[in-house]
């Protein structure tokens, strides 16, 4: 019974994540479709196509490589993404020259769709009486000795005001700067009570299974037991937390100091997909919660000014309408092809490390029984 149960998450799981890549390649569809413009294939997945029909001109298909998805648009992709249909190159469709603002719109189309749902899930969670939401604020409940911030001088009651001249109002925060500090030793300022503010220098430990960073120092107890990404029942406040979260990730990566750190907590598609498992398994509406991040952190990924993503036709669409001549098609044709073999390789590379991470997780066998600091690891990607 326990495996059919199982199998009903996944399947869950699987219909979840496949509804947000629907709603993105559909607003690249739909858009192109009113705007008069070829549409060859809808896909949902990369590579060789398992199942194919066409209906009034288009393919659709349910592609080998379940790992997003596209629209084939001639008058739209640049060449280079053509090679996520898995055919043969010299047999594609060369691009038209269309209204650099219609590229525009079909471009802007498919994150503009992610935004929608996300909204419409803030709405509807916002609605569901069963739904917890709530922020751990970032309050420190008790320090087990022997630990990163018993060294330091932690103390129960401390109420941590910033990480590394970071702000912080919530445990979560606390935990995302303590991740990307990298191990390495870090300035706490904390409230005191009955002294004020106090500055200490916290050296984080690195748990050797999952890899994450950690202060061993225990929250206080969590009365509402929402999920991180739940922190306001108000919509927009919710979404607000989605994009300043992801956006405090980006602000890592290109931060000198803090981009390696920032890099080794990034997840794929393995550590994506455990978290919606895990969430939907743990309550329904945290997975729904969970979906709604999900869509925001789509939204704003493809809207990098990154060739074969679509910030990246955005640009080259914004060139040409405001220059009034486009970029040479050979160029976008190889920037395409270069970012393309780029992102897929930094993608397979995210695979091994969340398959290698996960089987470390579950294959691990502590010599001793688990310590407390399993409550404080720090996990950026389960945000």
């Amino acid at each position: 019974m326990e495996i059919l149960i199982t199998i009903g998450y996944i399947a869950l799981c699987v219909l979840l994540f496949s509804f947000a890549i629907f709603i993105h390649e559909f607003g690249h569809f739909i858009v192109a479709l009113k705007l008069g413009l070829r549409v060859e294939a809808f896909s949902i997945g990369f590579g060789p196509a398992l199942w194919k029909k066409k209906w009034r001109s288009v393919e659709y298909r349910i592609s080998a490589i379940p790992l997003g998805g596209y629209v084939s648009i001639p008058d739209v992709d640049p060449e280079g993404t053509k090679a996520l249909e898995g055919g043969d190159k010299n047999t594609m469709a060369k691009k038209a020259h269309i209204p650099a603002w219609k590229e525009l719109l079909v471009a802007f189309a498919g994150p503009f769709m992610n935004i929608v749902l996300a909204v419409v899930l803030a709405c509807i969670l916002s609605l569901v009486p069963g739904a917890k939401f709530g922020e751990l604020p970032s309050v420190i409940g008790s320090v087990p000795e022997k630990g990163p911030a018993h060294e330091a001088g932690l103390k129960a009651g401390d109420v941590v005001k910033s990480v590394g001249r970071r702000p912080v109002r919530t445990w979560t925060d606390m935990q995302t700067e303590v991740q990307i500090s990298g191990g390495k030793e870090t300035l706490f300022e904390v409230e005191r009570k009955g002294v004020g503010l106090v500055e200490l220098k916290v050296t984080p430990m690195q748990d050797k299974v999952t890899g994450a960073y950690y202060i061993m120092a225990l929250s206080i107890t969590n009365t509402t037991m929402a999920a991180s990404w739940m922190p306001n029942r108000n919509p927009i406040k919710q979404l607000q937390w989605d994009a300043g979260s992801i956006f405090r990730v980006l602000k890592g990566l290109v931060t000198p100091k803090e981009a390696k750190a920032t890099s080794k907590a990034l997840g794929g598609p393995i550590m994506i997909a455990e978290g919606l498992y895990r969430q939907v398994r743990r309550d329904p509406w945290d997975g729904i919660g969970f979906l709604r991040f999900l869509n925001v952190n789509l939204a704003i990924l493809n809207l990098l000014p990154i060739p074969v993503l679509d910030g990246g036709l955005i640009l080259f669409a914004l060139f040409a309408i405001v220059f009034r001549r486009r970029v040479p098609d050979f160029i976008v044709k190889h920037l395409s092809m270069v970012f393309m073999v780029i992102l897929m390789g930094l993608m397979g590379l995210l695979i091994m490390r969340d398959s290698y991470r996960s089987w470390k997780i579950h294959t691990y066998k502590p010599e001793a029984p688990a310590s407390t600091n399993v409550e404080h690891t720090v996990d950026v990607q389960a945000k």
